[in-house]
């Protein structure tokens, strides 16, 4: 026997009662024709209705003609489960008494007491649950920026057609150019901005027989097509490109009130055509993309063969640059600067050649966008540095002091052991600082900002000296100077070329000279080809210069030729 005390039927009944009347679940009891006959206050609360108003009402509240098709439904499927099993549930949404919607999960229980049936109905509020339910879903499969479905969603999307679709059907895959650059220039909120703008315009395009437009995230997006003939996609990606020559105007700061323009590089493939299946559609659509990206940008490829070569050879060539930085293939070539006045040579200028073990001796031309694209920059600046100081060594044990210019990027400058690999180069072969020039372009300073900026600090402090290569080609040329610590301004060649005879190009140097002498900087003239642009440029006071009027680039062996030779004629 328990030790506790049975509980009398009334009480218990009693108690039963009031837990429903106070249960968090509505709960509602009706007849064996489902009608009312109570319910309790959470039920009440739900649906916006009293009691008294619902007892001997039927399930629905209205009769059966005035409720919709869907409802009457419902109402036959409840009442005929309840009468084979007893027992019936299903999720459903319906509408309160203040057309509120909720999302319900009902059970419905037959119940007997003393041989009268009841059914016993209990709802479950799911609707916070099925909001969270749906805020999860929308955030892994949507991209919140912009709120197109993410890659994921776009590849289901695009599975689903395949198996459906009786049409052709086009995948489009698009990056916007520059990205990076944009990035650095507007900073995070003005990018964002430039995203949803993009975003907004390509869908104002209300682009024909397009499926799906998805964003993968940054600057990678992806349209599907499904069309009769492929080639009709051709025009809705002329559009397309149209758009890109309207300019998105920011106010961002960063970007100095500038209108920017969207460059857009695009790769397509197409079902049959190309491939049956998802994955093949997107790497063939990728690898157009990628082959646009290495074309420059701005540009449409649609998938063929070509591509699939032109692919195997940036692998082979690729792998031809790694063993090549192993192997120690690449040598500087010197093109010595030149006094104007006295034709003294006071300097070379390294350029990179590659001694190729088949194919000979070849020009940066040939390589040095792959070099970039497999991000192998470093590997050669350093490999053409210790060359550089070892050279520098040698002519110094000769009794030469000449310095050697070597070229650097952000690519070089951003890499981490940068600036040790420098310094202990010169530490290691005794080379005084002021003897190796490294020359920036002004296409690296719009990278990396900061990171170049503390760089070049840097060097400058421990001695190197540092000048700014092709200048005035750039669009920020005169702030350039303001920000960085420049010893030299290198005038680009495009600004010599017909410095005898064009006065524009005359005007122009001589302001950069003048420019030159007020900032206490020295200034070598590139690309001088004749003896004419020398004497202009001995005229206009420019005491430095070099190009092949003078000398091509030339092997280490002819450049120290060519001090001996100086030297002896002293």
């Amino acid at each position: 026997m328990s030790n506790f005390d049975i509980i009398p039927v009334s009480i218990k009944q009693q108690l039963m009662c009031t837990l429903c009347e106070e249960f968090e679940d509505a709960i509602f009891i009706l007849d064996s024709n489902l009608r009312y006959l109570a319910v309790n206050a959470s039920y009440e609360l739900m649906i916006g209705y009293k009691e008294t108003f619902l007892i001997g009402r039927p399930l629905g509240i209205y009769a059966a003609e005035f409720l919709s098709e869907e409802e009457q439904l419902i109402l036959k499927d409840i009442s005929k489960n309840l009468n084979e099993h007893g027992f019936y549930e299903l999720d459903f949404s319906m509408v309160n008494r203040y057309g509120q919607p909720i999302d319900c999960h009902v059970t419905y229980r037959k119940i007997y007491v003393e041989q009268v049936a009841y059914h016993v109905g209990m709802v479950r509020d799911m609707s916070s649950i099925i909001k969270d339910q749906k805020q999860v879903a929308h955030l892994l499969n949507y991209d919140q920026l912009t709120g197109l479905p993410n890659r994921k969603v776009f590849l289901s999307q695009t599975s689903d057609m395949l198996l459906d679709s009786y049409q052709e059907v086009v995948l489009v895959r698009l990056n916007i150019d520059r990205y990076r650059n944009l990035a650095s220039l507007l900073g995070p909120d003005g990018v964002n901005d430039l995203i949803k703008n993009f975003v907004k315009e390509v869908e104002k395009l209300k682009l024909d027989d397009l499926r799906s437009f998805s964003h993968f995230g940054g600057d990678d997006f992806a349209l599907l097509f499904e069309v009769k003939d492929a080639n009709l996609v051709r025009l809705q990606l002329d559009a397309l490109m149209q758009m890109c020559e309207r300019p998105f105007f920011t106010n961002n700061t960063h970007a100095t009130d500038a209108n920017i323009y969207y460059h857009v590089s695009v790769g397509v493939s197409c079902f049959p055509t190309d491939d049956n299946e998802v994955t093949g559609l997107l790497t063939k659509a990728e690898k157009a993309l990628q082959y646009v990206k290495q074309q420059g940008g701005d540009d449409i490829r649609w998938y063929d063969e070509a591509i699939e070569n032109a692919t195997a050879g940036s692998l082979e060539l690729e792998s031809e640059l790694r063993t090549a930085t192993i192997e120690g293939e690449f040598v500087p070539y010197y093109q010595p600067k030149f006094d104007l006045v006295t034709g003294a040579i006071t300097g070379f200028e390294a350029l990179v050649r590659w001694q190729h073990p088949t194919r000979g001796l070849l020009k940066p031309i040939h390589f040095i966008n792959a070099i970039i694209a497999h991000k192998l920059s470093f590997d050669l600046f350093a490999q053409m540095a210790i060359q550089i100081v070892k050279q520098l060594s040698a002519w110094q044990q000769q009794g030469f002091h000449q310095h050697i210019c070597i070229n650097a990027d952000a690519a070089e400058f951003s890499h981490p052991d940068f600036f040790d690999m420098v310094s202990t180069l010169l530490a290691q072969h005794k080379i005084s600082a002021q003897q190796l020039h490294i020359e920036v372009t002004e296409s690296s300073l719009i990278q990396r900002h900061d990171n170049v900026k503390k760089q070049l600090n840097s060097l400058r402090e421990l001695g190197v000296r540092l000048a700014l290569d092709d200048f005035g080609t750039g669009y920020a040329s005169l702030s350039y100077l303001q920000e960085y610590p420049f010893d030299f301004i290198k005038i680009d060649k495009s600004f010599i070329s017909n410095i005898d005879t064009d006065r524009t190009q005359h005007a122009i140097v001589k302001a950069i000279l003048d420019l030159a002498i007020a900032l206490e900087m020295q200034v070598v003239a590139e690309g001088i080809e004749t003896e004419q642009q020398r004497d202009a440029l001995l005229v206009m006071g420019c005491k430095n210069g070099q190009g092949y009027w003078f000398s091509k680039p030339v092997a280490a062996n002819v450049a120290t030729e060519m001090l001996i030779k100086q030297n002896a004629s002293k």
